[in-house]
C-alpha cells in the first residue's frame, strides 16, 4: 500500500489511481495523515478491503509530507561504513542519534531556502512508524512500521560543528531541512525492504549511491535500540542515516546553492524533488 498527502488529504492507490481516504470510506477516517497513525491496523485492514496496493501511476500535484506534523524525529549519523570514513570519523558501537525538530519536515511541494554557504546534502531512507514500541526486539520492530519513504538531511555545517559540543540538533533542524517524500511504502511492497537502492543526484549530477543494506544499524536493530529507551510513538520519524559523497567530504567541499534542484531516490518508492531557494529575509522586531 501507498498513502499520500494530497493537499493535506489523507490519499492512498488503487490499480495506480489516487482515492481519498475520507470519501471512500464514508467518513469513516478523516481527512488528516497525521491521525491516520493512530489507526494504522484499522486503516490497513480498510485499504486492503478495497484494492489498496501497488505505486501510484503518475505524481500527484502539490503533494506534502507523508508524516507532516510527528512527535518525535530521530536522525542517525554515520550509519553507513563509508560515510564514517569519508568523514574521518570512527565507526559506532551504537547508533549516533539526534533530533531534527519537528519544525523542520517538508514535504515536495515545499521550496527550501538555504541558510547560508555551509548547507550539505544527506538523502536518507526515512522509517515512519505506525505502532507504539518501547522495548521492542529486533525480530518484532517490522510490525511497528508503517512504512517507509525518502528524505534528506539537509545540514547547515556551520552551524552544526559549532562550539563543543557539536549543535547537530540545530544545524539540521532549520525551516524545510527536512524534506521528506513523495509518499510512503509499506513494506509489504518490496522484495526485501532491507536492500534497496539508494542516489542522491544535484542538478543531474550523481553525488551519492549505496544500497540500504549497507547500514550498519539496519531498521530492526535501530528500532530495537532506541525502544529500549525511548517511547516510540506513531508518526514518528527516524532518518537512518546518509552513504558517502556528501559535500563537507569532498576536496575541495561543496555546498548548496539557490537555484538547485537536489533529486533523492530509493528504489522502489520513488524520488523526491526538493528546489533550493534564497532564504526568506529577517524579520525585524516590532517596536514598542
Amino acid at each position: 500500500m501507498f498513502i499520500a498527502n494530497v493537499d493535506h488529504r489523507l490519499t492512498t492507490f488503487v490499480d495506480g489511481s489516487p482515492v481519498d481516504v475520507e470519501t471512500a470510506s464514508g467518513g469513516r477516517f478523516g481527512s488528516s495523515v497525521q491521525a491516520a497513525y493512530e489507526r494504522w491496523d484499522e486503516l490497513r485492514s480498510w485499504a486492503a478491503g478495497i484494492g489498496a496496493a501497488g505505486a501510484p501511476a503518475s505524481m500527484p500535484a502539490e503533494l506534502q509530507a507523508p508524516s507532516p506534523r510527528p512527535r518525535q524525529v530521530f536522525g542517525i549519523g554515520l550509519n553507513y561504513r563509508d560515510h564514517a570514513e569519508e568523514a574521518g570519523m570512527k565507526i559506532p558501537d551504537f547508533p549516533m542519534t539526534f533530533t531534527k525538530f519537528a519544525s523542520c519536515i517538508a514535504g515536495p511541494s515545499t521550496p527550501v531556502g538555504v541558510s547560508g554557504d555551509a548547507t550539505d546534502w544527506e538523502v536518507e531512507l526515512v522509517v515512519v512508524i505506525g505502532r507504539p514500541a518501547y522495548r521492542v526486539t529486533a525480530a518484532d520492530a517490522w510490525a511497528h512500521v508503517a512504512g517507509l519513504t525518502i528524505g534528506q538531511d539537509l545540514s547547515d555545517r556551520e552551524r552544526q560543528f559549532a562550539g563543543e559540543p557539536p549543535q547537530f540538533n540545530i544545524g539540521k533542524s532549520l525551516p524545510g531541512y527536512g524534506p521528506t517524500g513523495p509518499w510512503l511504502a509499506t513494506a509489504d511492497e518490496f522484495a526485501d525492504s532491507g536492500d534497496l537502492g539508494i542516489r542522491c543526484f544535484l542538478d543531474g549530477e550523481k553525488v551519492q549511491e549505496s544500497r540500504t543494506s549497507q547500514l550498519i544499524f539496519p531498521v530492526p536493530e535501530l528500532i530495537e535500540k532506541l525502544s529500549a529507551d525511548v517511547r516510540l510513538l506513531p508518526g514518528d520519524l527516524i532518518f537512518t542515516g546518509t552513504p558517502s559523497g556528501v559535500g563537507f567530504a569532498r576536496t575541495p567541499r561543496r555546498s548548496l546553492r539557490p537555484g538547485q534542484i537536489l533529486l533523492s531516490e530509493i528504489e522502489g518508492i520513488g524520488q523526491l524533488a526538493t528546489h533550493l531557494v534564497s532564504p526568506e529575509p529577517t524579520v525585524s522586531p516590532v517596536s514598542a
